[in-house]
C-alpha cells in the first residue's frame, strides 16, 4: 500500500469522497468499478469538492494501483450512523488483502473510503506443553455481552490476572493489525509466567449496532473495561485483589481512567500511552507518513488542511454531522475524549503503574514519553520502561517505523513481556 494514513490510533487508510448511487452498496460498487478500470474522470465525478481538494482523483488511482491486480471481492455489509451508511467489503490484492470501507450520507454520495488490513486467519491453539490454556470467558454487560478469551495458568490458583484494554477504533480480542496479533501475543506470554490474561472483542468490533446513536468514549471503551475487571475478579480462579488493567494506545491513555472507576484495580499497565489528545495526536501522524519520501505534495497538504478544519469543526460548537469529521466519527464521541485529561488521570491515581514506550513508535511517541515523565516525576511507584527498537505494537525493527511494517509479521519482544510479568508478580 503506498502511504496509506493513519489516523488516530488504529491502522487505516483514509480519503473522503461523494457519489450518487441508488443505494449504499450501489455507490461503493461503482466506487470500485472506477477505480479498478483506471477511469479517473469517472471517479472525480464521484467526488465532493472537499474530497477533490484533498485527495484528488488522480491520487486516489495511484493508491489502488499500489495495491496490484484486484483478485476477489467479498460480501458487501451495511451499518447505519448518525444520518450515514457504512458499506465494508473485503478486497483481495496481489499485493494485500484489506476491508475498505465506504461512508455513504443521506443524498447518497461518499463521505469517505477507509482502507484497513484484513484480520489474519485464526490464531494456533497453544501448544500442549504451554503451561496454561485458553478458555471461552464472555464479559456481561447490560447492552450486550462481549466475546473473549481467558488464558489461565496450568495449576492451583487463584492466580494474578490483568484484563487487556484496546486501542481506538474496532478491534478482536488479538488487537489485530495486519500479519501481528499483539494482545494474543501478550495473553501468552504473561500466561506462561502465571499470569492470567482476558481478552475481548471491542464492542465497536463485536456489536457495532450499539453505535446507531450518538456514542461517547466509555460507551466505546471504559465501561465495557470495567464489566470485564469486574466479572474477571469475581472469578474463583482468579485473586480478586490482584487485578490489573493493561492498557494499549488509546487504551493506555484510558487505563487510569478505567482503575478509577474500578476502584479494586491493584495497578496499571500503559502501554505506548498518548499523553496528549487523539484531535492533537492525528496531524502529527500524519504529516510523518506523509512525509516518509521526504516531500509533501500540495494535494497532501491540502488533505492535511482539510484534517486541521475537521479537527477544528470536532473541538467547535456547532453540531456538524459525522461526515464532516475526522474518521467519519460523531462530535459526541470527540468532545468526550477530547475532555479525558490522561497526565492528571493518572496523578491522580493512588496506584502503582507501569510504563512502556517503543522508541521507534511513530504513533505516540519520545515527546508523550517526556510529557508522563513531567506529569509523574514526583511519584516513586511508577515503573519506566524504554525499549529504542520497538514500533507501536512492540515489534523490534530498524530505522523510521511505517504502516508497511506493520504489515510484516512479527511477535511483540519477549522482554516486555517478562518486564511486566515481573513488576506483576512483585505486587502482592
Amino acid at each position: 500500500m503506498s502511504r496509506p494514513r493513519l489516523l488516530a490510533f488504529g491502522l487505516m487508510a483514509v480519503v473522503s469522497g461523494t457519489a450518487l448511487a441508488s443505494g449504499p452498496i450501489d455507490t461503493a460498487t461503482r466506487l470500485f468499478d472506477n477505480l479498478q478500470g483506471g477511469r479517473v474522470d469517472a471517479t472525480a465525478a464521484m467526488l465532493t469538492p472537499e474530497m477533490a481538494q484533498a485527495v484528488p482523483a488522480e491520487r486516489l488511482q495511484t493508491l489502488w494501483n499500489s495495491l496490484g491486480a484486484l483478485k476477489q471481492r467479498g460480501q458487501a455489509q451495511v451499518s447505519a450512523q448518525e444520518g450515514v451508511q457504512r458499506v465494508e467489503v473485503p478486497l483481495q490484492f496481489d499485493a494485500a488483502t484489506v476491508i475498505a470501507q465506504v461512508v455513504v450520507d443521506a443524498q447518497g454520495r461518499v463521505a469517505g473510503l477507509l482502507l484497513r488490513p484484513a484480520p489474519a486467519g485464526k490464531a494456533p491453539a497453544p501448544a500442549a506443553d504451554a503451561g496454561y490454556r485458553e478458555l471461552d470467558f464472555s464479559v456481561p454487560q447490560a447492552r450486550g455481552a462481549l466475546p473473549g478469551t481467558l488464558a489461565l495458568p496450568d495449576g492451583e490458583g487463584p492466580f494474578p490476572a490483568v484484563v487487556l484494554v484496546h486501542g481506538s477504533g474496532p478491534q478482536d480480542r488479538d488487537e489485530t493489525i495486519g500479519g501481528n496479533r499483539p494482545f494474543l501475543d501478550i495473553a501468552r506470554g504473561l500466561a506462561s509466567h502465571g499470569i492470567a490474561v482476558l481478552r475481548y472483542d471491542k464492542r465497536t468490533m463485536a456489536r457495532p449496532q450499539d453505535f446507531q446513536q450518538a456514542f461517547d468514549v466509555d460507551d466505546e471503551t471504559t465501561d465495557d473495561a470495567v464489566a470485564a475487571l469486574t466479572a474477571l475478579a469475581a472469578d474463583p480462579r482468579i485473586d480478586g485483589e490482584r487485578v490489573f488493567v493493561f492498557g494499549h494506545s488509546q487504551g493506555g491513555m484510558l487505563a487510569p481512567r478505567i482503575a478509577q472507576r474500578w476502584p479494586r484495580a491493584r495497578g496499571a499497565v500503559m502501554w505506548a500511552a498518548p499523553a496528549r489528545t487523539l484531535l492533537e495526536l492525528l496531524p502529527e501522524q500524519n504529516r510523518y507518513l506523509l512525509q516518509l519520501d521526504g516531500n509533501l505534495s500540495p494535494a497532501e497538504q491540502a488533505f492535511l488542511d482539510t484534517l486541521d478544519r475537521q479537527i477544528a469543526a470536532a473541538r467547535g460548537s456547532a453540531p456538524v454531522t459525522a461526515a464532516e469529521l475526522p474518521l467519519g466519527v460523531p462530535q459526541p464521541f470527540w468532545k468526550s475524549i477530547e475532555a479525558v485529561d490522561a497526565r492528571a488521570d493518572a496523578a491522580s491515581l493512588r496506584k502503582p503503574m507501569l510504563m512502556l514506550q517503543g522508541g521507534r513508535d511513530f504513533q505516540v511517541t519520545d515527546t508523550d514519553w517526556a510529557l508522563w515523565k513531567a506529569a509523574l516525576k514526583a511519584r516513586t511507584d511508577v515503573q519506566w520502561k524504554h525499549y529504542p527498537a520497538l514500533n507501536h505494537i512492540g515489534i523490534a525493527g530498524s530505522g523510521p517505523s511505517s504502516l508497511q511494517e506493520y504489515t510484516r509479521p512479527g511477535h511483540v519482544d519477549e522482554q516486555l513481556v517478562r518486564d511486566v510479568a515481573q513488576w506483576i508478580t512483585q505486587l502482592r
